[in-house]
């Protein structure tokens, strides 16, 4: 079984019509790139911000390590359960609706984080969460598909992930800023979750007044505009129909090949990026005496340098072409630098996931344009949806089994290991991963 992305679109209109189709598109992203991109920012950093405060849950709650980690990574659970009815009922309510819920939902569970006092609500608020953020990234790419002609969709991805990078960036200085903020009877983490959390209960009002559910509603474009989009997604929908079929189940879709091996690539990934997210401020600290913004500053390190290396790999897939080739050259960097990671201090493990970010933040954005490309655009947004919420249960498994080993052994030179040797298997996997299918249904 094969999910095919179709070979020629239909629907783009030619001479007048497609100055009013590029005008348009153009509106559209200067709208809602921006905003998206700060969505993911603040979503990222709700969802990650822990790992600046794992001492201080031990000294204040009570917080073990294997705990910490356990928790950290019931977040992905919560997250993997409700990924893909969160997206379903998106199309039901629409994407304005709905995407001010999640912000709303997921800001409120992050603020309640503050009020932490054991570990049974700590793996609750983890919990609940990942299942508040559900939805999101699975339903801003559904937005796209409304929005979009296909032609345009790779390049706004693109610009929607760079979030991620600048979040990375951003959440060591901000998250470490807060943490200096003890006062008015509560300690500086909790000011932290606060702060951080209503900043999304905030930003949720603003999207409810600036987001419209589709083109058609837009009262920012033209007539002719909001006529040129809308027949132009039509037109692609209608083609794509009359050789394809709309709705393909969960097991359908589990049944094809190319979906279990994208699953288990973006699985493989995430397994790395999140065991480098909520481990990298406790190596940092076992460098030297830092105060908890210097953390912060030593955290953003190589988050900023894998941005660049994202941008560079990009560029350099685009003119040799060779997605695949690329995405597991990106992979192999990122296993030798978590295997060279294991053999030095704790500066020198710093160094070496400095290169490690360079692999894996590389080959996360390589990745996704392989199922894009692969699937019908119908059913696009939930297979993502069902390859993201799988995927991402490597957040589970990285953070739960680097708390169990350090607990254990006191060192995760075993976790670091391990996620070598997986970057490893991905970087041959992703060969067998394809970019177009040969047959329909």
């Amino acid at each position: 079984m094969d999910i095919a992305k179709p070979g020629a679109t239909a629907g783009h209109p030619t001479g007048p019509a497609s100055t009013v189709l590029a005008e348009a598109v153009g509106k559209i992203k200067r709208r809602v790139l921006p905003l998206f991109v700060i969505m993911f920012i603040v979503n990222y950093i709700d969802r990650v911000n822990i790992g600046f405060v794992r001492t201080h849950l031990a000294t204040d709650v009570g917080i073990s390590t294997a705990a910490y980690g356990l928790g950290a990574g019931l977040f992905f659970i919560g997250y993997a359960i409700f990924e893909v009815p969160s997206n379903l009922l998106l199309q039901r309510f629409g994407a304005k609706a709905w995407l001010t819920r999640i912000m709303a939902t997921w800001g409120l569970a992050a603020t309640a984080m503050a009020f932490v006092n054991s570990e049974t609500t700590f793996y609750l608020l983890r919990f609940l969460l990942g299942a508040a953020e559900a939805g999101f990234f699975p339903g801003v790419i559904y937005y796209f598909t409304q929005w979009l002609p296909a032609s345009e969709r790779g390049r706004a991805m693109a610009i929607f992930l760079s979030g991620s990078a600048l979040a990375s960036i951003l959440s060591g200085p901000i998250s470490g800023g807060l943490l200096q903020l003890d006062g008015a009877g509560l300690h500086g983490w909790q000011w932290m979750f606060i702060i951080e959390g209503m900043a999304s209960v905030v930003l949720c009002g603003f999207v409810w007044f600036w987001l419209d559910s589709m083109p058609a509603d837009a009262k920012w474009l033209s007539q002719a505009e909001r006529a040129a989009i809308t027949d132009t997604i039509v037109a692609e929908q209608v083609e794509r129909a009359r050789d394809k079929p709309a709705h393909v189940s969960a097991w359908q879709l589990l049944r094809d090949t190319q979906i279990l091996i994208f699953c288990f690539i973006y699985f493989s990934i995430s397994l790395t990026i999140y065991g480098a997210t909520f481990w990298l401020p406790s190596i940092i600290r076992k460098m030297g005496s830092f105060s908890d913004f210097q953390v912060g500053l030593f955290n953003s390190i190589p988050w900023l340098i894998s941005i660049v290396a994202m941008y560079i790999f990009a560029a350099l897939a685009a003119r040799f072409k060779h997605q695949q080739a690329w995405a597991a050259t990106a992979l192999v960097i990122a296993a030798f630098g978590m295997y060279i990671s294991t053999l030095g201090n704790a500066s020198f493990a710093f160094v070496s996931i400095c290169f490690a970010a360079v692999g894996f933040k590389a080959a996360s954005s390589l990745f996704w344009p392989l199922p894009q490309s692969y699937l019908d655009a119908r059913i696009a947004a939930g297979v993502i949806a069902l390859i993201n919420s799988i995927g991402n249960l490597g957040g589970f498994v990285a953070p739960t089994a680097f708390g169990f080993l350090e607990q254990r052994t006191g060192s995760i030179e075993g976790g670091l290991l391990g996620l070598s040797i997986t970057s490893l298997v991905a970087a041959g996997v992703v060969f067998l991963a394809r970019s177009t299918s040969k047959k329909a249904y």
